[in-house]
């Protein structure tokens, strides 16, 4: 069986030139040509899959219908909503721009996909590195993201019954995916995040355990800035393989964000590639069935290291440190790993190394009895 399907097609790189100086489609298609010179799709492991447009009705799975209505008529130009109802603003993360609904509806169908190939046994793991939008409201875009295409995936696996476990290690809180499974016990969503006192969306403290059915799988791992390698993979293992192994998913759906990077520009967490390899490893190991996503990351070069690097490890892949010399020459990436580690005070590294640890003993006991552990 084939291993992993990357799914990619140039109509995933339409984003306005607004949204691309922060949060841009480029990181998309220099990923997908680093694969190539590596010669990634030319295994048995390994395909390439075109992504698929959503229909309306996917959306509106999680979506509601004035929303979606909006978009699409913001998108096209006119002047029938007002955009600030929906959270768009050309001073904010959400600027309107033509063809954003287009856009936005291929990357929900680009996950849509993944989670077909994975469900149907033709891939063990799928990888939409588009996708991960994971902040989007059932009525408003928020943080770059207008269709949450995880929490709409997630629910065509439900709609078949499948239990879901989903894993976010973007620096930012996973509210959007939170959110639409507080109440429920048929997902486990599982955040590791910058804390929400310093960094966007303000959320995600562990105490956010869930309501009602749903009581005890909302997962929190906050971090203080400048948590670096040791002190996250610590946090990790403490807490996630226990969760989904006695949770006993069908399929797990992880968001794969680059912006807890060292290098990235807008948040503060203190990962190299390594820790990041080390991560996406064991979602490798846990995963009985596996749908990737993209997500955050602001600083292109990390972003398309980190991606490359993951994809490796989804077809057992071990790529040259030396990137190819052709690749070199047009982008002027020399290294696939990072070749220096951050230099973090000892107080400050210590300071992280405490918050951790009071987020791990927070949700072992706020979360742990529900589970029975």
């Amino acid at each position: 069986m084939t291993k992993a399907a990357f799914i990619y097609g140039v109509e995933l790189t339409q984003r306005d030139s607004r949204v691309d100086e922060i949060f841009g489609p480029t990181r998309l298609e220099y990923t997908y040509e680093l694969l190539m010179f590596y010669r990634a799709f030319e295994s048995p492991e390994s395909m390439l899959v075109a992504p698929e447009d959503a229909k309306v009705a996917y959306l509106l799975s999680f979506h509601t219908d004035e929303y979606v209505a909006a978009v699409r008529s913001l998108s096209n130009g006119e002047k029938k909503y007002n955009p600030a109802s929906f959270n768009f603003s050309d001073y904010g993360d959400n600027p309107v721009y033509p063809g954003m609904y287009e856009l936005s509806t291929m990357v929900v169908g680009a996950s849509l996909r993944s989670a077909e190939l994975v469900a149907a046994g033709d891939v063990e793991v799928a990888f939409n590195c588009a996708g991960g939008q994971h902040h989007a409201a059932p009525d408003h875009a928020s943080g770059f993201c207008i269709f949450n295409d995880a929490v709409i995936a997630i629910n065509h696996l439900l709609s078949k019954g499948y239990r879901v476990a989903y894993v976010d290690i973007d620096a930012h809180h996973a509210d959007g995916v939170q959110n639409a499974f507080y109440s429920s016990d048929r997902v486990i969503t599982i955040s590791f995040h910058e804390s929400g006192r310093y960094l966007f969306p303000g959320t995600g403290e562990v105490s956010e355990i869930g309501t009602g059915a749903g009581e005890g799988y909302s997962v929190n791992i906050p971090l203080a800035p400048f948590t670096d390698d040791e002190v996250y993979l610590w946090a990790f293992d403490q807490i996630v393989p226990g969760l989904v192994e006695k949770f006993e998913p069908d399929i797990l759906v992880t968001q794969l964000g680059t912006d807890s990077h060292y290098l990235d520009r807008m948040t503060q967490l203190s990962l190299t590639t390594d820790g990041y390899s080390g991560l996406v490893s064991r979602m490798k190991r846990m995963a009985p069935k596996w749908v990737a996503l993209g997500g955050g990351g602001y600083e292109a070069s990390v972003v398309i290291r980190c991606w490359t690097l993951a994809y490796g490890i989804m077809i057992g892949r071990d790529w040259s440190d030396e990137i190819p010399v052709d690749y070199q020459e047009l982008y002027g990436l020399k290294r696939l790993r990072d070749s220096e580690e951050p230099r973090i005070d000892g107080q400050l590294r210590e300071r992280a190394r405490r918050f951790a640890e009071a987020s791990v003993e927070g949700v072992k006991r706020l979360v742990y009895p529900h589970h029975g552990l």
